[in-house]
């Protein structure tokens, strides 16, 4: 009789025990699959994140908080041909001033080779910079005219891009420079004719400095963003 309690007992007691280590079990797994699944998914938006931080276009690359209607690029005050580049940016009309255009432009060295240097593993032009239109449409870029490479034929060129608010960035034909040796009469005769003539820049010196007027008329072909 007392064996038959003990062993009910015994029984009971070992069945309750099984059920909490199942529970316990279950737990243990549904958790730790939870966590893979967060992990995982973490890993998947930083990836994200870094894939869409490296194809951007480098406009993006700034901190809003300091961009302002003046800037210089780095580099400026130690070169030769130091240029100031200034201007104002109207909208579409051709007419009306645009506040709060970001002008972004980047060039080679005055060797005509791009200081491309590495920040969070993508790569950038050093020679670069970044202005903001102010209410009247102005923007003032203080840079240095840029050498020609001629192992590829190339002009002396500044890469400008626009980027309006709420709308996606485009780039503008590059600047070129009237006294470049490489600039040909061919060169000029195409872009009078199929270009935006005011793309070559003619800078003229005072008090050692090159200044040019640089006006920007918006594309009217841009779609705003969501």
């Amino acid at each position: 009789m007392v064996y038959d309690i003990i062993r009910s007992f015994l029984i009971e007691f070992i069945l309750n025990l099984m059920k909490k280590l199942i529970a316990l079990f279950t737990f243990v797994c549904m958790f730790g699959l939870q966590q893979s699944v967060t992990a995982q998914n973490n890993s998947n938006v930083s990836e994200e994140q870094k894939e869409s931080y490296l194809e951007r276009h480098p406009i993006y690359d700034y901190n809003e908080l300091q961009l302002s209607a003046t800037d210089s690029i780095p580099d400026f005050e130690s070169k030769e041909q130091q240029l100031k580049i200034t201007g104002t940016i109207y909208k579409s009309d051709g007419v009306t001033p645009a506040e709060g255009i970001i002008l972004y432009i980047e060039q080679a060295d005055e060797n005509g080779d791009f200081d491309l240097r590495e920040k969070n593993d993508k790569r950038y032009a050093h020679h670069r910079g970044w202005v903001k239109t102010d209410a009247n449409g102005r923007y003032t870029i203080y840079t240095f005219v840029p050498g020609n490479d001629r192992r590829y034929n190339q002009l002396s060129q500044l890469f400008p891009a626009i980027k309006e608010p709420s709308k996606p960035n485009y780039n503008l034909e590059s600047f070129l420079f009237d006294t470049d040796p490489m600039l040909t009469k061919l060169c000029r005769k195409k872009i009078a004719k199929k270009g935006d003539p005011t793309r070559i820049l003619k800078p003229i010196k005072k008090d050692g400095l090159l200044i040019v007027e640089k006006n920007i008329v918006l594309s009217s072909n841009t779609i705003a963003s969501n």
